[in-house]
């Protein structure tokens, strides 16, 4: 299945692109999302596997199940003081 992700940030800058598309198998799973990136992406491979990843507005964790038309969004760990 195709999927559309939003990146934010730093990953963005690293991507060189504000949206991307990945070809993951069907029920696949956040932690194969993370995986495909940096395989697409060289330059975000060190940050994928800190990457926040939502699907709609809800932070999930690696074993999450993906879903055609899930709306993803990835966004670097933020750090602040």
């Amino acid at each position: 299945m195709k999927l559309d992700v939003r990146l934010f940030a730093q990953a963005r800058d690293l991507a060189g692109a504000e949206r991307v598309s990945v070809e993951l198998p069907d029920r696949c799973n956040v932690a194969q999302l993370r995986a495909e990136l940096a395989t697409q992406f060289p330059n975000l491979a060190p940050l994928s596997r800190h990457l926040l990843i939502a699907v709609g507005v809800d932070y999930v964790s690696d074993d999450a199940e993906l879903k055609p038309g899930d709306e993803l969004a990835c966004f670097p760990p933020v750090s602040g003081g």
